[in-house]
């Protein structure tokens, strides 16, 4: 019998299957917890199959981390700025009779990111791969151009065999992946050697090798500690780049709207105080306020951190563990508004330093800011053309460590950091006119207090070692009708990740609800009909 029904059942006390089968379409009630990805995509899901779903969020707008902060008289991108794998959209907006064109205009990016080590020392990476090649060749010479096309075909195989076995797939584990793909493919994933080992297998050039380690940052990671398997997110941005209309919060506001299209009710300053069970199963939520709300699913789109220490109650934290896994960066970031002059600044632009081990070692070892970090500028109101008039929006962001329930850093700490990363970007040249109050900072413990438990990590555990992926949690817990979204659980971090997370709890509620197949029961709109 599905267990999302069995308390249904046992109000009705013996009998009562036959009563709702025969009688009552039952209406399955699922709360969601945060309005993330995660949370937004399971809730479009759900809705559209429909379920009554209510979506709750303690801030005053959707998005989660994907979310603005407004300073100068302008909203600036604040959370992830890159947007790539549009088929996960694609296939969730679908599913709920719409389609992604159909809500927000995506401009495909030609360049990717523009780099930099030094006013003399640029590169762009493009969307063409022969145009990269040719970039890397005038850089570093013919044989490291060369090494990148054999990068690329590595990257790509590396997708391609984890795509459907690992970042679809509801539970995988080493042996179901390896049993899916074979002994040679394991090797081809190479997820016993380190990024940094198996980049220098095709690049002699150290800044090549800083370039493409980099990627390891986009799951919170260090290039030196994570699996080679993490090379795929290369092909994942070669494979398409989009720039949003509107910024990146146009895509949360974008899931809110399909959802309650689809018949979601939204509550945002709701929060979420405590899970709560009864006899061994979700019975619903209890609010800050002392509201309870009945439900007989609940998904918790939060760091899974944040119920394993207990912030949503005992039966949460029985029912899930982050198995003290290491946390990935946090970050220090600038959303300004300012005149910028010198470097041709597009969309994306990577400044990097001149000791990557040692900034690495700093962040995670010493967990102290880098005092030479490696710089992101996200120019808003910049595309590929790098032409920009009068003040424009950056977002500017240094990986910084998680520690934002155990210390903040001081005045000097930040402004000794502040210094060293617009020195780096003026040694690029580029000037950006500073104006303080047209700036806010948020570091690790301001990241903490908008996410709590986690210390101001962004990517939930990071993804160091051979297997780092397998002990993240998947979409199931402990506890009947309890399920999980977002970054820190299966499939990963990132946009298109929480998405798919998004959608593997949708789909395993959907699945625990119709397990009564063999009596043809099914899911429908208004109601779940159980004959």
């Amino acid at each position: 019998m599905s267990a999302l029904l069995d308390s249904r059942v046992n109000e009705k006390g013996a009998g009562g299957l036959e009563a709702i089968a025969e009688h009552e379409p039952v209406t399955v009630r699922v709360a969601v917890i945060g309005a993330g990805v995660g949370g937004l995509s399971a809730a479009v899901l759900l809705a559209a199959r429909g379920l009554d779903v209510t979506v709750l969020e303690r801030a005053p707008a959707p998005g989660g981390k994907m979310r603005t902060v407004r300073t100068g008289g302008a909203a600036i991108d604040a959370g992830p700025t890159v947007f790539t794998m549009r088929w996960v959209f694609d296939g969730i907006l679908g599913e709920a009779g719409t389609s992604l064109d159909a809500h927000v205009t995506l401009r495909p990016a030609e360049i990717l990111a523009r780099h930099a080590w030094s006013a003399d020392e640029r590169l762009d990476l493009f969307a063409d791969t022969e145009r990269t090649a040719d970039a890397i060749g005038a850089l570093a010479g013919a044989a490291e151009a060369r090494g990148y096309y054999a990068f690329c075909e590595r990257a790509r195989a590396i997708y391609e065999t984890l795509r459907d076995p690992f970042i679809r797939a509801a539970r995988p584990t080493a042996m179901s992946l390896a049993f899916a793909t074979g002994l040679s493919a394991m090797n081809r994933i190479a997820p016993f050697e380190t990024m940094w080992s198996v980049l220098g297998t095709y690049f002699r050039d150290a800044r090549l090798r800083q370039l493409f380690g980099r990627y390891a940052t986009y799951c919170g990671s260090s290039p030196f500690a994570a699996p080679a398997t993490l090379m795929l997110v290369a092909h994942v941005e070669r494979d398409g780049v989009w720039m949003v209309d509107g910024g990146m919060h146009r895509i949360a506001a974008m899931l809110a709207d399909v959802a309650q299209g689809r018949g979601a009710t939204f509550r945002y300053g709701a929060e979420v105080a405590e899970i709560v069970a009864e006899r061994g199963r979700v019975a619903g939520v209890r609010l800050a306020s002392g509201e309870r709300i009945a439900a007989d699913a609940v998904i918790a789109n939060a760091d899974v951190a944040a119920l394993a220490t207990g912030r949503f109650g005992e039966a949460a934290k029985r029912a899930t563990s982050d198995g003290q896994l290491p946390r990935s960066l946090s970050a220090l970031t600038w959303a300004m508004r300012a005149p910028c002059h010198g470097f041709p600044l597009v969309r994306h632009n990577v400044f990097f330093s001149a000791d990557y081990p040692a900034e690495f070692d700093t962040i995670f070892r010493d967990q102290r800011l880098p005092s030479s970090p490696t710089v992101y500028v996200c120019a808003q109101d910049r595309d590929d053309s790098a032409v920009a008039d009068g003040t424009e929006r950056l977002l500017v962001l240094v990986n910084a460590p998680p520690v934002g329930d155990s210390r903040k850093f001081d005045e000097a700490e930040i402004a000794a950091c502040e210094t060293a990363t617009f020195g780096l970007l003026n040694r690029c040249g580029l000037t950006v006119e500073r104006r303080p109050e047209a700036t806010v900072l948020t570091g690790p413990a301001e990241f903490e207090r908008l996410f709590p438990a986690t210390g101001g990590a962004l990517y939930g555990a990071a993804t160091h070692g051979a297997m780092a992926s397998f002990r993240r949690p998947t979409a199931r817990t402990r506890l009947t009708g309890l399920y999980l979204a977002g970054g820190s659980v299966h499939p990963g971090a990132g946009v298109p990740m929480a998405a798919l997370s998004g959608r593997q709890a949708a789909n395993c509620v959907t699945a625990d609800l119709t397990s009564l197949s063999r009596s043809g029961r099914t899911a429908m709109r208004g109601g779940t009909s159980m004959r």
